[in-house]
């Protein structure tokens, strides 16, 4: 389960509601057709974009669905993950707590509404953070305890399918607790402990699972076991970093793009950049994935280094060439990150002073370039949006 990127509050709130208030263009046929298919229906529509449309139909099935039914407690996890992707947080978390007052426990089977799923959503959503989210993490992982244990009584190969999606998902749970813990409440007398038992637990659950791997480095920096802390990394890229672009095994964007981040904090940085390379072919506007590989160049600069495909196309390997080489390719990339982050109004000051701070540091060294037509403007900002990673220059990303 991943978390979907909130949008603007206000508008999504706006534009649900007109949604709502169009019931009287449903047809009489809809309002009677049972909350199954509706339920159905509205899958499909969520599944190809369209979530305007399947918060209609959710809602309708939701308001055709008989108190504490099945179907009711179906319709409220769906209207409250629609309302997720619409952004419209307030109204999601009131859909899941409705679900919780159905199933307290988690302990109804999913087949009926019931699960953990709600549970993990409250986790993410929760404004309070801390402990308020490791309340609701503690519950969907007992719930998905009860769920194992369900299925381990009833070995088959369906069973064994499902089985290993429950474990990565109540490890990831687990994760997410630790995670709180080594931030939100790294001040608590018990954190280290709590961590180190999460993490424990969690590497029993899913020993091969890269988010599980990646929280564990994530603690052992925190421990300052850098060697550890690679060693895990190490592990989690082994397991998809050659599986190809389809491949389901492969962790999420945001999940990989963390992934980069622990790398680099470990000294990682041509492992780091393999990462990036591949996430920008995945999606060139991430903002957040050219910025990283800009940075991760940049020390790479530091350390004398540079990508084997910028050493071979220069033909010169000495330090200093593969330092000239490294910060031409850093520029380039933070370059990019600075154009899009104004193209799409991206809204992390913190990384567009950064980015500036670095591409400023570089034109002092390597000198600005002649030929460029971005010119930086007196408030910092770059005033051309056109500029583009040339992918025959020397800083020409690795293939994947």
């Amino acid at each position: 389960m991943g978390k979907s990127r909130p949008q603007n509050k206000k508008a999504s709130k706006s534009r649900a509601k007109s949604v709502l208030s169009a019931g009287g263009s449903v047809s009489k046929q809809k309002m009677n057709e049972d909350p199954t298919k509706l339920l159905e229906q509205a899958a499909t529509q969520l599944q190809t974009g369209q979530p305007d449309a399947a918060l209609e139909l959710a809602q309708q099935a939701l308001n055709n669905a008989p108190a504490n039914s099945p179907s009711q407690l179906v319709a409220l996890n769906t209207v409250g993950e629609i309302y997720v992707e619409l952004g419209n947080i307030d109204a999601a978390k009131k859909h899941f707590l409705h679900a919780v007052e159905l199933d307290p426990n988690g302990t109804i089977p999913e087949s009926q509404g019931g699960g953990a799923e709600k549970f993990l959503w409250l986790a993410q959503l929760s404004e309070l953070g801390g402990k308020d989210s490791v309340q609701w993490f503690e519950k969907g992982v007992s719930s998905l305890r009860h769920t194992i244990q369900q299925l381990e009584q009833n070995p088959g190969p369906e069973e064994a399918l499902e089985l290993v999606e429950k474990k990565g998902k109540m490890a990831n749970a687990l994760c997410g607790v630790a995670e709180i813990y080594m931030t939100d409440l790294s001040w608590e007398e018990d954190a280290e402990n709590r961590c180190e038992s999460l993490i424990t637990e969690a590497l029993l659950v899913a020993p091969n699972a890269p988010e599980v791997l990646q929280t564990l480095a994530s603690i052992r920096i925190s421990q300052l076991r850098t060697e550890e802390a690679q060693a895990a990394l190490r592990r989690s890229l082994e397991l998809w970093k050659d599986l190809p672009p389809e491949d389901l095994s492969i962790p999420d964007f945001a999940t990989r793009i963390s992934l980069s981040r622990l790398l680099m904090e470990v000294g990682m940085e041509l492992e780091a950049l393999e990462v990036l390379e591949r996430l920008i072919l995945e999606d060139d506007q991430s903002v957040e994935a050219w910025y990283l590989g800009g940075w991760c160049l940049q020390l790479l600069a530091v350390k004398q280094q540079a990508p084997k495909d910028a050493e071979e196309e220069e033909g010169d390997n000495t330090p200093e060439a593969r330092r000239q080489a490294s910060l031409v390719a850093s520029r380039e990339w933070l370059k990019q990150s600075l154009t899009l982050y104004d193209l799409i109004q991206y809204e992390d000051e913190r990384l567009k002073e950064h980015a500036l701070e670095l591409v400023q540091e570089m034109n002092k060294e390597i000198g600005e370039e002649m030929d460029d037509e971005a010119e930086e403007g007196e408030d910092g900002d770059w005033e051309d949006e056109d500029i583009e990673v040339e992918s025959d220059s020397d800083h020409e990303m690795a293939d994947s």
